[in-house]
């Protein structure tokens, strides 16, 4: 894998790129000194690669496939709309027609109204900039109305009472119900998922591009085994099909975190002012309790990726072997709607301490069906 890229020291003389052998270096490729423009390159040709599956065919009369494009604002998010925008706008210039076509969606996590004013702002920049592409905004609340989660599997049953509470209000109380903060993350994502996979429905999109890079792969890697989700790292690592009927494809899995927050700089039109760049997790502390597994995660592969980029890259090549079980009869977790084997009471692909607890009964004799990391997040 590259070394993330860093400028290169500066010497007495400069370095030339080992590429064009023509510029200065600025930049790492692994061990190779490169110019801005290379490393540019690099990085968009490893994404771009990932999408010859979907290169029109000369011949080809079939009209371009739809892919919803999540956007969190993260260098990762706005870097791959960046690439695959100018990929398309090639294809167009080419041969008067793209292969695929871009279905924008940002989820809003935030539920302070000052925080949705600045992301819809945010979002109309992006628009402008992007302008080719179908746009749209929901809240994470929405996930509440979704009809194919099991809400009585959280074991909360105020969680609908009171038809004057707002589903903002409820989204509170649900994320506040959990027994942790790492089962508060859990659950937001969880919902953002579904959601995901909702929009990606309703408008006809057959795939969800997710903006993962090498780093954040391993990150889910270590994140979903320590969360009991080893079984589901098939789908949530590599690209293809997934249980949820649309499929699931990571263009910036070659390319590591640096190197992303890098490129986001070298652009034109530049994203970098675009860019909301995640707080630093350097000073976190292991032992606080609002720390979560996915932070300590981040920590470490934060520095991993530092010194030893080629350990982030092993972690994601050897997880993205993993196949999933198939002709299996299974059914469909309550909460996160992965697949559970019938009759092991929760346990699909791991072990652990599960037990039928896990499956508790409720007072109207309805037994829920959870995963083990589902099971772990509501109960602690």
């Amino acid at each position: 894998m590259a070394l993330p890229g860093d400028d290169l020291e500066s010497g007495n003389s400069a370095i030339i790129c080992k590429r064009c052998n023509e510029n200065e270096a600025t930049h790492k490729i692994r061990s190779e000194s490169v110019c801005a423009k290379c490393f540019a390159a690099y990085v968009t040709t490893k994404a771009v690669k990932r999408m010859e599956t979907f290169k029109v065919r000369a011949s080809s009369s079939k009209a371009p496939r739809k892919f919803l494009l999540p956007l969190s604002f993260g260098p990762s998010s706005a870097s791959l709309l960046y690439i695959l925008d100018q990929h398309l706008r090639n294809q167009y210039e080419r041969m008067n027609r793209a292969a695929y076509e871009l279905y924008v969606v940002h989820i809003d996590l935030y539920l302070d109204e000052a925080d949705k004013k600045e992301s819809a702002d945010l979002l109309e920049k992006y628009k402008g900039l992007f302008s080719r592409h179908t746009y749209c905004s929901h809240g994470l609340d929405e996930a509440l109305s979704l009809g194919n989660i099991d809400w009585k599997a959280l074991g909360i049953s105020s969680l609908w009472q009171g038809t004057e509470r707002t589903s903002t209000e409820r989204l509170q109380q649900l994320i506040g119900s959990m027994p942790s903060a790492t089962s508060k993350a859990d659950i937001i994502s969880t919902l953002l998922t579904r959601l995901l996979v909702e929009v990606a429905k309703e408008n006809g999109c057959e795939s969800i591009l997710f903006a993962d890079s090498t780093t954040r792969l391993a990150e889910k890697t270590l994140t979903e085994t320590a969360k009991g989700r080893g079984f589901s790292l098939p789908w949530q690592v590599s690209d293809g099909a997934s249980p949820y009927g649309v499929g699931f494809n990571y263009p910036l899995r070659d390319i590591l975190k640096k190197e992303v927050v890098a490129f986001t700089s070298l652009t034109a039109p530049s994203i970098k002012d675009l860019v909301k760049l995640p707080q630093p997790l350097s000073q976190i502390s292991a032992s606080s309790k609002t720390t979560t597994i996915d932070d300590l995660m981040v920590q470490y592969f934060e520095s991993v990726e530092e010194n030893f980029p080629s350990i982030v890259a092993n972690v994601v090549r050897t997880s993205s072997k993993l196949n999933p079980l198939t002709n299996i009869d299974a059914s469909a977790c309550s909460v996160c709607g992965l697949p559970v084997a019938e009759g092991t009471d929760g346990i699909y692909g791991w072990g652990g301490d599960q037990n039928s607890v896990s499956r508790a009964a409720t007072e109207d004799t309805h037994r829920d069906i959870l995963c083990y990391g589902c099971s772990r997040s509501i109960n602690g």
